[in-house]
């Protein structure tokens, strides 16, 4: 059976081939000439020869062209592909003088016997007759003249073919171009019958022309390039090139029966251990060439589709159960048919591709395969070292033996938690339980899960198994403890489960005091954290004295230093002025993942109070400890920590990209997801504008946070009223911040209320309320009185500044220029760029307001300070706000050479025009009149180089 479509499927999509097609087809133009291409089956020499032959027909119009195939026949007829080649054409008028031999052609060609002589009398010797009919194809074919014989899948080719194509080869008419293809899987050799599906040696006189060239597959790049073709994309991700390549091993007949009735979505159909569906026209070509094979072949290509990896020869003995020199011959009678390959990287025998792996392994028998799974895993312990110990496990699965397989998984989870890498560790023993092991087994091996999957990203099936542990009640006090403990921090920190977490942690707490003062006083520790989705501050400070009045009895190391991180980490998140000598009394011990989760925490909580130098430092260390652990749970918490400072101190250049990666890479993990969202979110609003894609990433940030310490419930709401604000809507503005307000009154965390009181207390001056914002703003000082909180004296400043518009609306200078002077001084020292533009911007609008000169002068100050972070959105609404004032906008020295690049306005237009929104739609959100946004629009695409709005978006980047 031919393995490759003829003709091809899709002509078009020569990819890979062309600078080959280049090589070949000027040689085949030098006649006479031999052109031999070789490859395995499907690797598209079909398609290639197809090329070759129009290109052939442009630059010789008037040649001839033959197209014969072999079949593979258990009974071949002589001659048989040149017999269907030449009944199947017409030639045009032949020499009168055709040689007499000719005539001999009559019993196979009966339709061309009016144009060839007589047949002439038998000879009576069979060998004569064969000889004559040689000379007569011979000549036959030379009175064609200019011609191309192409001849396919040579390996098939009957002895009477071969015999003519060895005496044409011998002496080949002057004009013509022969094309030879043949399967194999190496480059062709001239010198060796039989060699490389070639039935006969390739020797020409010395003025033939001969080109060889062998069809290696496509690279993943290629096959990428190949799949785009076919589902009509411009591209397809990098990373399902990849996998479509290692599935079909770049052999293009696979990729176009793997895409075929592909529907273009961005989601693959894919099947058991996330593969594609197995094509039934690729399982027919793998079953056909088994069936050719020897019965001992055949059980050594079983024991490879079971093992699924590269093996030796040893191994494929063992698991084939045959004798060494009858597996080396097996072997050699699977290579030679393209079955398997040599595999030189890792000196064994596989499949080309992964779907020829499983088309092989569903002809195995089902009843033989637990018995060649069972070998398999014995192999693997004997010839293998180290025991690759999953591949084991999964042998004795299939082999039925689940006991085995979940004691390889457990040492296997073993050894990865021993090399760092909790995440492969979680997720063998997960597939450890999932084996039914014996109760004790099960009971060990689920102490061990918990103790790992804090650092592994896990996902949700961890809990589950852990519950399912739990309800047992096979466990005694200290293993039920630290497992609902360790259960607890994982829905706390992972899972989303806030509250019900705390809740978890609490009930462990009475197992665990009754073996292990450590670890009930660890416990309590880490409830005392707090959070806006938790109980209420004061709440958590009673259980850190729980925990602290336990700390005197606690004699493990390892455990009173967890107590003591927790403690640090809870202290400062309160703001609590002692948190920093909590910090000083962490021992010098604290490394590795429990140095880096404890540093990461007081990072985000130095830099959540305002506490840069401090942020600084315990980052660095945080990111020292990640970086020498593979904890990918640890490098989520280290990485998004980062994101929200760098927002937070003004460091946006690149950040949205950074935020983007980060968003997509850590959706498994609630809060550092929402984090990354909400970054995202801020910097769509501010650096793009783009205030419905903004806010739609905000509410995504505040659904999917899970208990959040201050950053993402807060910083929301402040966002979504200033668009509220920037839109004139007051009212909506304080109905958006009404549900964080919520959070920090029943909490009483008020040091995290520091992006939050501005907005919502402009909101409400601006809604006619001001009594409401005085007591707001008396409840913030209140709630941070005590606190070590500069960020959030800061705001409270902010606030006091924007309260004296209430106050003494006539009055532009003191005190409220003083209040509006000492707020941007303090946001400049705790390097809060965004806000201390914020407060110059609210600074001149109160100056204009009163009427009082200076306004103006104060705004455009604000505006520089948002043009140095690149908050477009911000210069936009202060601009448009210095013309409701009756200003015109002055632009400073230099601010007009923009050239070809685009105004900070151009580019917010740009942007909300390639996101599909009208003119007009445009000129509502920005404010600005129907005209301007025409003209923004017309300049934008005069810059940009393209012609349409659907062509803005890709030219404008991130």
């Amino acid at each position: 059976m031919n393995a490759e479509p003829s003709p091809p499927s899709a002509p078009g999509l020569l990819i890979g081939r062309s600078a080959l097609l280049d090589e070949v087809s000027p040689e085949l133009g030098r006649r006479p000439a031999v052109a031999v291409i070789t490859g395995e089956a499907g690797v598209g020499k079909s398609r290639f020869v197809h090329a070759l032959l129009r290109r052939t027909r442009t630059t010789s119009p008037d040649a001839v062209t033959l197209v014969a195939r072999c079949q593979e026949a258990d009974t071949p007829f002589p001659f048989a592909p040149l017999v269907e080649a030449l009944n199947h054409f017409r030639p045009r008028p032949l020499p009168a003088d055709l040689p007499p031999v000719t005539g001999a052609l009559h019993a196979l060609l009966p339709d061309l016997a009016d144009r060839i002589p007589p047949a002439p009398p038998p000879l009576g010797d069979p060998r004569g007759e064969h000889h004559r009919v040689l000379r007569a194809l011979h000549a036959y074919t030379a009175a064609l003249g200019d011609a191309v014989l192409v001849v396919e899948d040579l390996q098939w080719a009957d002895a009477s073919t071969c015999a003519f194509l060895r005496t044409v080869i011998a002496d080949p008419p002057p004009r013509l171009g022969l094309v030879l293809t043949a399967r194999s899987g190496t480059v062709p050799h001239r010198d060796a019958e039989g060699s490389d599906g070639l039935p006969f040696p390739l020797r020409t006189p010395a003025h033939v022309t001969v080109v060889e060239r062998h069809l290696a597959p496509l690279s993943a790049a290629e096959t990428g390039e190949l799949a785009a073709g076919l589902l009509g994309v411009r591209a397809v991700p990098d990373e399902f090139a990849d996998r479509l390549h290692r599935w079909t091993g770049g052999l293009p007949y696979v990729v176009e029966e793997v895409l075929r009735g592909w529907p273009g979505s961005a989601e693959f159909p894919t099947g058991v251990a996330g593969e594609p569906p197995l094509p039934a026209s690729v399982r027919r070509v793998v079953v056909e060439r088994l069936r050719g094979l020897p019965l001992t072949a055949r059980q050594v290509v079983a024991a490879a589709a079971v093992l699924g990896e590269p093996a030796p020869v040893e191994l494929l003995r063992s698991v084939a159960g045959l004798g060494e020199p009858e597996t080396r011959g097996a072997l050699a009678a699977a290579l030679r048919e393209g079955v398997l390959h040599a595999s030189p990287r890792d000196g064994g025998y596989a499949f080309p591709y992964d779907l020829a792996r499983r088309a092989a392994y569903e002809a195995v028998a089902e009843p033989e395969r637990p018995v060649l799974h069972l070998r398999a895993a014995r192999a693997l312990a004997r010839h293998t070292s180290p025991f690759p110990l999953a591949g084991m496990a999964e042998h004795y699965r299939r082999a039925g033996r689940p006991a085995q397989a979940a004691r390889c998984l457990e040492a296997a989870a073993d050894r990865a938690a021993g090399d760092g890498d909790a995440g492969m560790a979680a997720a063998h023993y997960l597939g450890a339980l999932r084996n039914g092991p014996s109760p004790v087994a099960r009971d060990r091996v689920a102490l061990k899960l918990a103790r790992v999957a804090l650092n592994a990203r896990p996902g949700p099936q961890v809990p589950a198994a852990l519950r399912q542990v739990l309800d047992q009640h096979s466990l005694g006090p200290g293993p039920s403890g630290e497992i609902r403990l360790l259960l607890g921090l994982l829905l706390r920190n992972q899972s989303g489960s806030g509250l019900e977490a705390l809740e978890e942690i609490a009930r462990a707490v009475p197992d665990l005091l009754v073996v292990s003062t450590g670890q009930a006083a660890r416990a309590l520790a880490i409830t005392a954290i707090p959070s806006l989705k938790g109980w209420p501050v004061g709440e958590h400070r009673r259980l850190l004295a729980e925990a602290e009045r336990l700390l005197p009895g606690v004699e493990e190391a390892d455990l009173r230093s967890a107590v003591l991180a927790n403690r640090a980490t809870a202290l400062a998140l309160m703001g609590d002025p002692s948190a920093w000598e909590a910090v000083a009394d962490l021992p010098g011990t604290l490394t590795g993942e429990a140095a880096a989760r404890v540093y990461a925490n007081l990072a985000g909580a130095a830099n959540s109070l305002g506490r840069p130098e401090r942020a600084r430092a315990f980052q660095a260390r945080a990111w020292q400890e990640v970086r020498t652990n593979h904890a990918p749970y640890l490098e989520a918490f280290v990485e998004t920590t980062d994101v929200v400072a760098a927002f937070t101190s003004g460091r946006w250049k690149g950040l949205l990209g950074r935020a983007e990666r980060a968003e997509a890479q850590y959706q498994d993990v609630p809060d550092f997801h929402a984090e990354a969202l909400l970054v995202c979110g801020l910097l769509r609003l501010h650096t793009k504008g783009q205030t419905d894609v903004a806010r739609r990433l905000l509410e995504r940030a505040v659904e999917t946070t899970a208990l959040d310490t201050g950053v993402v419930l807060t910083a929301a709401a402040a966002a979504v009223a200033r668009v509220h604000l920037a839109a004139g809507r007051p009212s909506q503005a304080v109905q958006a911040v009404e549900g964080a307000l919520h959070h920090v009154r029943r909490t009483g965390a008020w040091v995290w209320a520091t992006a939050l009181v501005p907005p919502a207390t402009e909101a409400l001056v601006r809604d006619d309320r001001p009594g409401e914002a005085h007591r707001l703003v008396a409840e913030l000082a209140a709630g941070i009185a005590d606190r070590d909180a500069p960020a959030a004296r800061a705001a409270l400043l902010t606030c006091r500044a924007l309260l004296t518009a209430t106050d003494d609306p006539q009055s532009g200078h003191a005190p409220s220029d003083a209040l509006y002077a000492s707020a941007a001084d303090a946001w400049t020292r705790l390097e809060r760029p965004y806000e201390a533009a914020y407060v110059k911007e609210a600074r001149g609008l109160h100056l204009l307001a009163s009427g009082v000169p200076g306004g103006r002068t104060v705004l455009h100050e604000a505006i520089a300070a948002y043009q140095e972070i690149d908050a477009v959105w911000d210069v936009l609404r202060c601009q448009r706000e210095l013309r409701e004032h009756g200003q015109t906008t002055v632009r400073r020295p230099g601010a007009l050479g923009y050239g070809d690049h685009l105004s900070p306005r151009e580019r917010a237009v740009a942007r909300l025009a390639s996101l599909g929104l009208s003119n007009r739609e445009i000129a509502s959100e920005l404010v600005l009149s129907h005209r301007t946004v025409e003209h923004h629009v017309a300049r934008a695409l005069r810059k940009l180089g393209v012609s349409s709005r659907t062509e803005i978006g890709p030219q404008l980047g991130p």
